[in-house]
């Protein structure tokens, strides 16, 4: 498929893949494919930035390649590595048949037939189907020699392998980089990024996402999980829940038969929503029934979800 042309078209290819965005954010998304920069995505868990690589993959018909971060990723397992193993088999045969050439046969072991293959490497690639979408999702969780690794792929479309050479992408591919900001990530990376804030979303496009996601929750059920979710979203708690919760939250009490939310179903299913004992505590009881009241009151008046 065609890349989008305009900001309507990008929020139509989003659309497609049932991802409903912000104007601001489908316009980052269509400068950064036009102008072939990565976008740099930061927000709170959960609010959607790793679907956007998703459904970009999905509905341009692309291969997505996600590389998930973690504390202590390193080039052989976000790159490349040699096939030790096989490399030492064709040595092996190699003195088997009485070959001496060894600088012939140092060659051999370093071409690319011995070379695996990480999604950073294999994003450079030429693809029939058109340059893949590249995820690197959750970068705030790896170190700072790693992030200093990314800089020469994100700003070049480069790898260079010491045994082989550069390996350049012929069209580079879309680059989505997400971080849920537990730490700051160098203003060197950022730079070669278009960078867009990924916040929660307003009451109407929450609830918008609820009747597209969780399409069989009654129209009332899921006014009541909107508001009580934004109503949570500003309260201390340790994790607040993300667009993917609500979702979550919204597809259970629908399993659980619950027309009209009540205290005893959110008591009973705050575990779907909330992540940890100390805000389930917190929440369980007479502050959820609160919160329950004043949401109530608000869609009654004609306020949040109504």
């Amino acid at each position: 498929m065609q890349l989008p042309n305009d900001v309507d078209a990008t929020l139509d290819l989003l659309a497609r893949g049932q991802y409903i965005a912000d104007r601001s954010l489908a316009t980052a998304v269509f400068l950064a494919i036009k102008q072939r920069r990565p976008i740099f995505l930061e927000g709170e868990a959960g609010v959607g930035k790793t679907e956007i690589a998703k459904v970009l993959a999905e509905s341009l018909g692309r291969r997505l390649l996600r590389l998930q971060c973690y504390e202590g990723l390193d080039v052989s397992s976000a790159v490349y590595e040699w096939n030790y193993s096989q490399q030492m088999i064709e040595i092996r045969l190699a003195e088997a048949e009485g070959v001496h050439d060894r600088e012939q046969l140092g060659t051999d072991i370093f071409s690319e037939r011995f070379l695996i293959k990480r999604p950073l490497l294999q994003a450079l690639e030429k693809d029939l189907a058109g340059p893949p979408v590249l995820l690197i999702d959750e970068l705030d969780r790896t170190d700072e020699p790693f992030e200093a690794y990314l800089l020469e792929i994100l700003s070049d479309f480069q790898v260079t392998i010491p045994e082989i050479g550069t390996v350049r992408a012929e069209e580079p591919p879309i680059v989505v980089v997400t971080s849920n900001r537990t730490r700051e990530i160098h203003d060197a990376l950022k730079r070669r990024c278009f960078y867009y804030w990924v916040d929660y979303p307003t009451v109407e496009r929450e609830l918008e996402i609820i009747k597209l996601k969780a399409s069989a929750t009654s129209e009332k059920l899921s006014r009541q999980v909107v508001a009580f979710v934004q109503e949570l979203r500003n309260v201390d708690l340790f994790k607040v829940p993300g667009v993917a919760e609500t979702i979550d939250w919204a597809s259970a009490l629908h399993q659980l038969d619950v027309i009209e939310l009540t205290p005893a179903a959110i008591d009973d299913t705050l575990g779907v929503l909330l992540k940890y004992q100390d805000d389930i505590a917190r929440m369980r009881g007479s502050e959820a029934a609160r919160i329950l009241d004043q949401v109530n009151a608000e869609i009654a008046a004609g306020q949040p979800g109504a």
